[in-house]
């Protein structure tokens, strides 16, 4: 059933089979505790392996094992607390839970700190040799990765410490999540029809495309103006967060925190700073997008809150949700069968958390669990956008899906750089779709605006958060404070340069940094753009190859985490060391903007 849109639902009121089976994970909170007390009683266990490591073959293999082992446990606990607090995250008891699970993962990473540094301290000779045996060949990724950041790893009671000050140093993002998730309140709106409307950052992403110009500004300041009350919160929180990262990256000596954080993927810095600097080097079809929305909504001025209005105004797309699963596993049927067969038992095995409700938390994200199935958090609310967002995580959902199932533990982690192409390629497959079925000339216009605003959300917008990112991490690491007045000014300032002399750039934007959590995890976004771009590659060779396309698809997806990102990638047909997949979806992006101004009649 869907949803209303006046009156947000309590979770006793969303139908069973509209929530997500968290007892997949555990059957009850009694499970949850004796495995919790598992890891806490093993912990001490690896501690007998500490100098011992060098000793043999077999040795290293049983406290890598064990440690595995610790690893999934302490995985599948702590995505039961976090999925349980989520449902209501004003709820005291599981962010309680969330609390104990952190200390218990932050003793795990501690009594476990000493592993890495005795490998690297061992001769190179007896680690080839232990290598050559077969117990240990699953590690072999693992330990090419590891001597390669040889210089970056401290020496055992140093690792101990730092893994010790993980809980610590979390707080700026917990505070964040805090305030902005279940503290913050915001004001009532009068909606399209003359209604009240609790005004929330799940109903906002429906209100701001709202035809009716009023209903848009109204939620537009009403949003940001909360944001805004607790401008020196914020900057403080995010401040400190940024100070954190620095911290961990001088004391593992690197030469940037940016440095420090590609190092994980060996991403060359060379892909971030080309990334900026072709973006910047076409901002020109952004600002013509902006002109033309300008004169398609008949407009003196273009305003930030007009960013999201549809051009199409008078089309209304009401997906209910059953018909919103239609529409994913059609629009996903270039990925093969194999694929399509997992999708449907996602779709209808309780893996996804449908609707909003009170306290849920908001957006969207996919949460893999070795030895489990991926969850998903929706709050689906009929809307196009909706649909999009669902084909989006199930992107990441049978990612986690393959690499769990085909990687050994130690492998099966892909990084973000290889996550968000998963995910992005679905979007861009189901845009394609509705674009070849669709007759109705308004439809395709505002279809093909739906995919010219997911470049601008996700390749400029994005390039935009990443080059603020590293404009504030490089202030920072230059001794600079990082005030709401310098963090507010910045942001103003790129808005400006990215969206170009048609758009008014209104003072309430300026506090928007505030409202982001991708900036509390170090040099995320980037990834976004990237994967963007070497999703729209793999697409389109799907839709040209056919079968092979999708068989190397499907074993780019098994790969999990066992290379580098690039080289996986390059494995798939996409080379993300050169400017051309991104270049191609700008491309893209102005030949679209074409078909847009042939099929308008506001050319």
């Amino acid at each position: 059933m869907s949803q209303p849109t006046t009156g947000l639902p309590s979770r006793d009121e969303i139908q069973a089979d509209h929530k997500w089976r968290i007892e997949d994970i555990y059957s009850s909170e009694e499970l949850w505790q004796a495995d919790f007390d598992k890891v806490k009683n093993t912990l001490p266990k690896i501690a007998d392996y500490k100098e011992t490591l060098s000793h043999s073959a077999e040795k290293l293999t049983t406290c890598l094992k064990l440690r595995d082992e610790i690893n999934i446990l302490a995985g599948k606990l702590f995505a039961y607390a976090r999925l349980q607090r989520d449902e209501n995250t004003a709820n005291a008891k599981y962010q309680a839970l969330v609390g104990k699970t952190e200390g218990l993962l932050s003793e795990a990473s501690a009594a476990t700190s000493f592993i890495e540094p005795e490998i690297l301290a061992m001769p190179d000779e007896v680690l080839s040799s232990f290598r050559r045996e077969q117990s240990l060949a699953e590690y072999s990724f693992y330990f090419d990765n590891l001597t390669r950041q040889k210089q970056h790893v401290l020496s055992p009671a140093e690792e101990e410490i730092l893994s010790r000050s993980a809980e610590a140093t979390q707080a700026a993002e917990n505070i964040f999540n805090m305030l902005a998730h279940a503290d913050m309140t915001f004001p009532d709106i009068t909606g399209e029809d003359g209604k009240t409307i609790a005004l929330s950052e799940g109903r906002y992403r429906s209100l701001i495309m709202s035809t009716d110009r009023r209903v848009r500004k109204d939620a537009f300041t009403g949003l940001f103006g909360s944001y805004n009350t607790f401008r020196n919160t914020f900057a403080a929180t995010l401040a400190g967060n940024v100070k954190k990262n620095i911290f961990y990256a001088r004391t593992r000596k690197y030469d940037s925190t940016l440095k420090s954080a590609l190092s994980d993927g060996n991403i060359p810095l060379s892909v971030y700073d080309n990334l900026l600097a072709t973006i910047n080097n076409n901002l020109g079809p952004l600002h013509r997008y902006i002109a033309l929305k300008k004169k398609a909504l008949n407009l003196d001025s273009v305003h930030m809150y007009d960013l999201y209005t549809p051009l199409a105004q008078e089309i209304k797309f009401n997906i209910t949700y059953p018909e919103g699963l239609k529409l994913v596993r059609d629009g996903l049927a270039p990925l093969g069968p194999e694929y399509t067969n997992i999708l449907n038992k996602g779709l209808t095995s309780g893996w996804i958390d449908v609707y909003e409700n009170k306290g849920k938390q908001t957006g969207a994200y996919c949460w893999g669990v070795y030895g489990a199935h991926p969850f998903v958090l929706l709050n689906y609310n009929d809307r196009l956008e909706d649909v999009s967002t669902l084909a989006h995580e199930m992107g990441h959902a049978i990612h986690s899906y393959y690499s769990q199932a085909t990687q050994p533990y130690a492998t099966s982690q892909y990084t973000i750089f290889t996550a968000e192409v998963a995910s992005t390629t679905n979007e861009i497959l189901l845009n394609d779709f509705l674009l070849k079925t669709t007759t109705d000339k308004q439809k395709k216009l505002y279809l093909i605006n739906q995919y010219l605003e997911m470049v601008r959300a996700t390749v400029y917008r994005q390039t935009m958060f990443a080059e603020f990112e590293k404009s504030i991490y490089s202030k920072a690491e230059d001794g600079e404070t990082l005030t709401a007045d310098l963090l507010d000014e910045m942001w103003h300032v790129l808005n400006v340069k990215y969206y170009g002399p048609d758009m008014v750039v209104d003072p309430e934007i300026d506090i928007e940094w505030a409202r982001i959590p991708h900036f509390y995890w170090n040099f995320y976004v980037y990834q976004y753009v990237t994967g963007y771009a070497a999703a729209t590659t793999l697409a389109e060779k799907m839709l040209n190859e056919g079968e092979d396309a999708q068989q190397k698809y499907v074993g780019f997806l098994k790969s999990g985490g066992s290379d580098y990102p690039i080289n996986i990638l390059k494995q798939a047909g996409v080379d993300m060391s050169t400017p051309q997949p991104v270049e191609l979806t700008l491309n893209r992006f102005s030949a679209m903007l074409d078909e847009l101004e042939k099929l308008s009649t506001f050319s």
